[in-house]
């Protein structure tokens, strides 16, 4: 099957510190891959370096068969950075009418994936209220449906739950799942969070800049003998024997 996101032998420093270190990985339509990691390992200069807001000193990285960066690449891209990216002076709908408004989306597609991913994060009602008072969880929200307002072909969600409840946590799961099983997504998430690791079909553990350990969930607790994706990521790291 083709890849829709492929690195090849990435390396990346700031000065002496070393935050990536020979990083290989690919993944393909229809697919969750996940980038699991403590803070700092390296999962968000990964993601940077698939959308092109980074560049490696070593090897290349590309999206769909196109090298990275490539502007002509991001209509396809939605991205959801670890950071808030939003206008304050804005209500959450013109947060979104304006990003809608920099895809080709005719007036008809704008309001349908406005009503579409503000009713996926559970912001209907908070929309025309001012970003400004709105709290930490409704701003992450409100980016995820930013990522997702252009339909497009893959999704890269940097730590996207972080702040949000747990009934809407698995709401917005159960829609990532559908996305990639009904419209072939490619959707990459990076997470220090295990169970939600469990729900990728493909996972590489992140630590310290590099790939500790790389495969589907079962497969790594089947390589480890472990019951648990902890259990894994300890013994990848060489914290138990």
């Amino acid at each position: 099957m083709e890849h829709t996101v492929s690195i090849q032998g990435v390396s990346k420093s700031y000065g002496k510190h070393v935050v990536l270190e020979d990083i290989d990985f690919s993944s393909e339509a229809g697919q969750i891959y996940g980038l699991i990691g403590p803070s700092g390992a390296g999962k968000t200069t990964i993601v940077k370096m698939i959308v092109g807001m980074d560049v490696p000193e070593k090897g290349t990285v590309f999206l769909l068969n196109k090298k990275m960066p490539n502007l002509d690449i991001l209509q396809q891209i939605g991205y959801m950075a670890q950071s808030d990216a939003l206008y304050s002076a804005l209500t959450g709908k013109e947060n979104l009418q304006f990003f809608a408004s920099l895809y080709k989306l005719n007036k008809a597609e704008r309001a349908e994936r406005i009503e579409y991913t503000s009713k996926l994060v559970n912001l209907t009602s908070e929309l025309n209220k001012k970003v400004s008072n709105y709290s930490g969880g409704m701003k992450r929200r409100l980016s995820l449906a930013i990522a997702l307002i252009q339909n497009p072909k893959v999704l890269i969600l940097d730590e996207p739950t972080v702040g949000i409840d747990p009934q809407l946590r698995v709401s917005i799961w159960n829609e990532l799942l559908r996305l990639k099983n009904e419209e072939d997504k490619t959707i990459i998430v990076t997470t220090h969070v295990m169970d939600e690791a469990e729900k990728c079909d493909h996972i590489s553990m992140v630590r310290e800049g590099s790939i500790i350990a790389n495969g589907t969930p079962s497969q790594l607790k089947e390589q480890y003998s472990v019951e648990t994706l902890d259990g894994v990521f300890l013994h990848a790291g060489g914290e138990m024997k």
